[in-house]
């Protein structure tokens, strides 16, 4: 004990205290960005860093006016940050952002990005922060799907907003949920995933990947059969059935008493 106690009063103790404390500072820096750069270069999805790097240059040049520099989010738009490539492919695919103007809601239009710039703006908005990815290809095959379970599950969970023929319909403060016949199937699976405007976010949680499918093949099944029945009215039901049947029999009975009651000349 009385040697340890005469090497700690030592003059060149303090020295070797501070050389070691510095040597352990470090040590624990480096090892700490070691592993940011390990996590900084785990691109997400199958993207590259190219990819990301030209996203981020489309991105600065098309989107960060209302986006924020930083994807932080503006007061004429919402942060970037964790909505997922998901959401990318459906504004950007569909036409929806860049916004042509300012409004209620984004409305389709065809698209200013061509895919190959759609993918690395996705790139880049994924790198941001985790969300909804691309989905795989073969939740995107609606001829495996199957259509009957997927009309039960359209009729419960978006014909209140999309209507029953999925012909869309009028929501509040100039909203409206679109209309989804001739819709990419990629753009239908990843709506759900994200929910734009109105639209409520199901997750794989709430219709796992497998219904969404089946959500799918009913919608290009109903897509594909057309207007078996005659004219379609807009597909808006009973409603506007009812309402050119009375309008044109009315019509037909003013004209019959007219014709009826007349004077011969």
């Amino acid at each position: 004990m009385k040697a340890l106690s005469q090497k700690r009063r030592h003059p060149a103790a303090f020295a070797v205290l501070l050389l070691l404390g510095l040597l352990l500072t470090g040590g624990l820096y480096a090892a700490a960005t070691t592993v940011n750069q390990a996590q900084a270069s785990e691109l997400p999805g199958d993207y590259t860093a190219d990819q990301v790097d030209e996203g981020e240059r489309l991105f600065v040049a098309n989107c960060a006016t209302c986006h924020g520099i930083n994807a932080e989010g503006t007061s004429e738009g919402p942060s970037l940050v964790g909505v997922g490539a998901a959401s990318v492919e459906f504004q950007v695919g569909t036409g929806r952002m860049p916004m042509q103007m300012q409004g209620p809601q984004a409305q389709a239009k065809p698209p200013q990005m061509n895919d190959e710039q759609t993918t690395q703006l996705s790139a880049y908005v994924a790198s941001l922060g985790a969300g909804p990815g691309i989905p795989d290809e073969e939740y995107l095959d609606a001829d495996a799907g199957d259509p009957a379970r997927g009309g039960e599950l359209f009729r419960i969970n978006c014909a209140m907003c999309h209507n029953a023929a999925a012909a869309g319909g009028a929501l509040t403060e100039g909203k409206y949920a679109p209309s989804l016949h001739g819709v990419d199937e990629v753009h239908i699976y990843t709506a759900m995933t994200t929910g734009p405007q109105n639209m409520p976010v199901f997750n794989d949680a709430n219709i796992p990947p497998e219904d969404k499918q089946d959500i799918i093949a009913f919608l290009k099944t109903y897509e594909a059969q057309g207007s078996p029945g005659g004219f379609s009215l807009g597909f808006l039901g009973p409603v506007s059935e009812g309402l050119l049947i009375w309008t044109l029999g009315l019509a037909l009975l003013i004209g019959s008493m007219v014709w009826l009651t007349s004077r011969s000349s």
